[in-house]
């Protein structure tokens, strides 16, 4: 078992996302105190099973984030009500491992780039899921397409600061 809350949550969002498969959009939680959420909200909390759950974050699904907006662009538009705890965020990219970092090509522009990663024969396919709290704690899972096992997911807070960033910007008044 997870050690804390918001591992618990971030592997609760991950194993979800690996049973829809891959290829999936990115998809964006709501994180909510399960023990407020039964107080106020008994009908839902009914709803979503949660009369008897142990798990402190609920992760709750919003809608489908809209399709072909940047992602840095759409985080910087949302604003969460005090309710919400923290959120979440699940994402599929292609990554390359540090070494192939000094045989980039310069001067490429961002859809070049994409382009040359996708073609690099070093390449991994990861589904991130990256969660914050609206204290500043964060979370991370990666799990890599080829080796798509829960027994192999690595978590860490710093997995993916860039998106733990952005996502805690979200809070930002």
């Amino acid at each position: 078992m997870a050690a804390s809350p918001l591992t618990r949550a971030v592997l609760e969002i991950d194993q979800y996302a690996a049973g829809l498969g891959w290829d999936q959009p990115a998809r964006l939680f709501a994180l909510v105190d399960t023990a407020k959420l039964r107080a106020q909200e008994p009908g839902l909390a009914a709803q979503l099973g949660l009369e008897d759950a142990a798990a402190s974050l609920t992760p709750i699904e919003q809608d489908e984030l809209p399709e072909g907006a940047p992602l840095d662009e759409f985080l910087g538009t949302i604003a969460w009500p005090d309710a919400v705890a923290g959120c979440a965020l699940t994402v599929e990219r292609l990554m390359l491992p540090p070494s192939a970092e000094a045989g980039v090509p310069n001067g490429m522009s961002e859809q070049q780039l994409a382009k040359w990663v996708a073609r690099h024969p070093e390449r991994q396919e990861v589904r991130m899921t990256v969660a914050v709290l609206r204290d500043g704690a964060r979370e991370s899972a990666v799990r890599l397409r080829e080796k798509d096992s829960p027994t192999e997911v690595r978590t860490g807070a710093d997995l993916v600061p860039g998106l733990a960033e952005a996502l805690a910007a979200t809070f930002e008044d």
